[in-house]
């Protein structure tokens, strides 16, 4: 059958399994949503008050969910708009698809109005992406970028579609799906000689990562934990593939990890690495890193091994294929003494760390007190985004949504609204600082226009926190363009978006503002005052390892 070509990226769009998108139209997808308009019973788009808002929800939805995420924007700004939400995605692995118009193709290269090289411009920040040229591509093209999306490591891929493919007429072919890319299959050998050394390991420590989160693996990682008794660490992307509750949960490791975590990482005969990147803030001093240490990495991309951390023994490949094989290698193991001394870790840390108040940790545990285990937690960049990672007590995969290697400030509001849709409107909170709001809090519009219950806790101490901290730290109190104290009230800006709006200057404050949140279906924002001095401790400082742990 005949269709125009935005008829075409749309039927297409459905034959993939999307229900959802998001985007901001444009004079250079005016065909898009025209099919949009035609199919909105088939499948539903929400538009953001920015097309960067778009993109944070797109993989809010894509991180929340597993599915590929999609967002529409128009040529020129509507393109470059999009880029940090790109960029997040692919620092994350998250699967995407960014579809922009441009302008004809006659016109292109012309500086024609709103024209740029988007596709040029997102090279670096996409796993690949596509100018279409020809109508009779357009079709195969958006299967191509769902395959490439989705297949081994996800990540974003953009399809640039010029206005004049996007009204010509061709053959629709059905859109079908394609098979993704075959993944490697390691061999019997390889895994055996990483049960060789976990087998002789006395003190075998977990570090799992985002990858155990994406491949949906947190049952065979405690069916692998269990059998070699093994304490598990995570990566901050890789929180929420380990249920806190379980004994073996030690949780966030690196330069904001918690105690425990991070010294039982400290003094490990062998760390076993699963779906990591190894990055710095994990590491710290590489040398003090591996010292007496054996490493193992196991991940789905061989780019990343050996990328950061020289490993003693790899294996590429598919982690749900690899643990349970792995698993059946390996031999029963106990670990008491190994055990005892991350209870001691843990004993410490609860005397050193804990205070009474209206502090970030104490409010962190009032929202779980109204959230289920299955509510799904965002945050922004920053302290707050530590403190979350240092205390909510995550239980179920999928529940925690971060930017990680970007740290893209901004990110929350959008990937709350992403996320409370792919959950069915569900109810979803977003922990923020006042600096990060303040960067997309337009997005509080998004949330209010189609009905999205999320609740925005504001960590509000008039400052960025995080840079505030490393002045006070390591520049001598420097505070150079990092105390904010913003005249916003946040009780009125809500209500002016028509969301509701409270004030919390204390425990019961909170538990009242929670209260009425929860058990309504309006968007919610929550402004938490705390002192601007709070820090995120402990902290292992940049390049230095867990011995120089600052602890006060």
């Amino acid at each position: 059958m005949q269709k125009k070509g935005a008829e075409i990226l749309i039927e297409t769009l459905i034959s993939h399994g999307v229900t959802d998108v998001f985007g901001f139209p444009g004079g250079a997808v005016l065909d898009i949503y025209d099919a949009l308009y035609k199919n909105s019973g088939r499948i539903n788009h929400y538009i953001s008050c920015h097309e960067q808002g778009a993109a944070h929800a797109a993989d809010g939805y894509a991180r929340a969910t597993g599915k590929t995420g999609v967002v529409i924007a128009t040529s020129g700004p509507g393109a470059t708009n999009l880029v940090t939400g790109i960029a997040t995605a692919y620092l994350d692995s998250v699967p995407m698809v960014a579809i922009t118009g441009n302008v004809p193709l006659p016109l292109i290269g012309k500086d024609s109005f709103q024209e740029v090289d988007i596709a040029g411009i997102t090279m670096p920040i996409t796993k690949h992406n596509y100018i279409v040229q020809n109508i009779g591509e357009l079709e195969e093209i958006i299967c191509m970028a769902f395959r490439i999306a989705a297949s081994g490591r996800p990540g974003p891929v953009l399809v640039d579609i010029p206005k004049n493919i996007q009204a010509e007429m061709f053959e629709f072919k059905g859109g079908e799906p394609l098979p993704l890319f075959a993944l490697p299959t390691p061999s019997d050998t390889e895994l055996s000689a990483v049960a060789e050394i976990i087998n002789s390991a006395k003190k075998p420590y977990i570090y799992a990562g985002g990858g155990v989160v994406i491949s949906d693996s947190s049952k065979e990682l405690m069916e692998f934990a269990e059998k070699i008794d093994a304490p598990i660490g995570c990566s901050m992307m890789g929180l929420s593939a380990v249920n806190s509750k379980n004994p073996l949960a030690l949780g966030m490791t690196g330069m904001h990890g918690k105690y425990a975590s991070s010294k039982m990482k400290g003094v490990a005969d062998v760390i076993i690495g699963i779906g990591v990147r190894f990055s710095d803030r994990a590491t710290g001093d590489k040398v003090a890193y591996q010292k007496d240490t054996a490493i193992i990495h196991i991940d789905i991309d061989d780019a990343e091994i050996d990328k950061n951390i020289s490993s003693n023994c790899n294996v590429i490949g598919d982690i749900k294929n690899i643990l349970p094989r792995l698993t059946e290698m390996v031999k029963v193991r106990k670990h008491a003494e190994w055990h005892k001394l991350a209870v001691e870790y843990k004993e410490f840390a609860a005397k050193k760390f804990y205070r009474e108040g209206f502090t970030p940790e104490n409010i962190i545990k009032i929202v779980r007190d109204f959230a289920s285990p299955d509510t799904v937690i965002v945050t922004d960049v920053g302290q707050h985004q530590m403190w979350v990672a240092q205390h909510y007590p995550f239980e179920t995969p999928r529940s925690f949504l971060t930017s990680g290697g970007l740290g893209t400030m901004g990110f929350g509001v959008g990937a709350a609204n992403g996320a409370s849709v792919a959950k069915g409107k569900a109810k979803t909170v977003l922990f923020t600082g006042d600096g990060s709001f303040h960067m997309n809090m337009n997005e509080i519009g998004t949330a209010v226009m189609h009905g999205l219950p999320i609740v925005v806790v504001i960590l509000n101490n008039g400052v960025l926190g995080m840079v505030r901290q490393w002045q006070g730290l390591f520049y001598e109190n420097r505070y150079s363009q990092t105390t904010m104290n913003r005249p916003t009230d946040y009780v009125k800006f809500a209500e002016a978006f028509g969301a509701a709006g409270y004030e919390a200057k204390g425990q019961a404050a909170l538990r009242v503002a929670l209260r009425e949140s929860f058990s309504s279906d309006k968007p919610a924002v929550i402004n938490c005052v705390i002192d601007c001095d709070e820090k995120v401790l402990p902290m292992i400082p940049p390049g230095k390892s867990v011995s120089d742990m600052i602890v006060d």
